[in-house]
């Protein structure tokens, strides 16, 4: 059944993230301008889209949560929705990123110089690989929970990567003096965020767009589950598929007079009857619940 648990956690494995993400992008920015790096600023703008796409991830993990109470697998498609924002997040500052260095490596050759703090850029990069890390860690043991979380967690393992980029080429600037390497080394970030939208991307659509299975409506199950003898209402309706096999779940609450008589397994009996015949649904899960009254 829809584990809404699952859920909630994933939601609060986002926050924590946001959290830390947010503190680093504030340095960073602060940073790129002190060290006049074209490689920090990449970073430091590739959080902040990061960021923006960990809200959107919030958003669409707090759908899921309230469309989760009832109606099946509509979280599926909240998040899905959230992921294939973030994807073209991605996709807007990778061309961004890639437009902006090249055209700065290009005004290099027009005699415009371009002066680099390598040892600043080295200390903020070091910096941002704790940072990364520790938010890396913290989604990847939800990564197989939620997609969104798995496509915030990709972003967080190349914000990993782009930090090690990133500190090699101050490295590397610092011992030769070769300030090109910040220009390259940006648009090679961009790189690895441009492969991570369209993977994202391509995830989302399949997800959204051609999925195969089209389940039963449960407003339609709960309808028809109220005209039964010995049902008064019915909530908690949720429906997937386990492999071939349609699963129902849905608690029951009995008739007074059903109740009196203890009825349980006649009511039953019924519910499954009508699932299968009306639904096709063979497998369920049915809480009965006595009427309130006096007796």
């Amino acid at each position: 059944m829809t584990d809404i648990t699952t859920h909630k956690a994933s939601r609060q494995r986002l926050l924590i993230a946001l959290s830390i993400t947010s503190v680093f992008m504030v340095l960073q920015f602060i940073a790129a301008h002190a060290a006049n790096s074209m490689a920090v600023l990449a970073d430091a703008g590739h959080l902040f889209v990061h960021n923006s796409s960990l809200i959107v991830a919030l958003i669409a993990s707090s759908i899921a949560i309230k469309l989760a109470s009832s109606y099946h697998l509509g979280y599926h498609k909240a998040e899905l929705g959230g992921g294939l924002i973030n994807g073209l997040l991605y996709l807007a500052i990778a061309s961004t990123i890639i437009l902006s260095g090249s055209n700065k490596l290009f005004s290099e050759h027009d005699g415009i110089e371009h002066q680099v703090e390598p040892f600043l850029m080295t200390a903020i990069s070091a910096v941002g690989f704790l940072f990364h890390a520790a938010a890396a860690v913290i989604l990847y043991r939800g990564r197989k929970d939620s997609i969104n979380v798995y496509a915030v967690f990709l972003h967080s393992f190349f914000d990993l990567l782009s930090t090690v980029v990133t500190f090699a080429a101050g490295i590397t600037i610092y011992l030769t003096g070769w300030n090109h390497i910040d220009l390259i080394s940006s648009i090679l970030i961009s790189l690895f965020v441009l492969v991570t939208g369209i993977k994202v991307i391509i995830k989302c659509v399949k997800g959204i767009w051609f999925s195969p299975d089209i389940l039963p409506d449960v407003s339609h199950i709960e309808a028809r589950l109220t005209t039964l003898e010995h049902i008064s209402s019915v909530h908690n309706v949720t429906v997937v598929k386990q492999g071939n096999r349609l699963v129902a779940g849905a608690h029951l609450v009995l008739k007074q007079t059903c109740t009196q008589e203890q009825h349980d397994t006649l009511c039953r009996l019924a519910a499954e009857r009508c699932l299968l015949e009306n639904f096709g649904i063979g497998h369920s899960v049915l809480q009965i619940e006595a009427h309130r009254c006096q007796h």
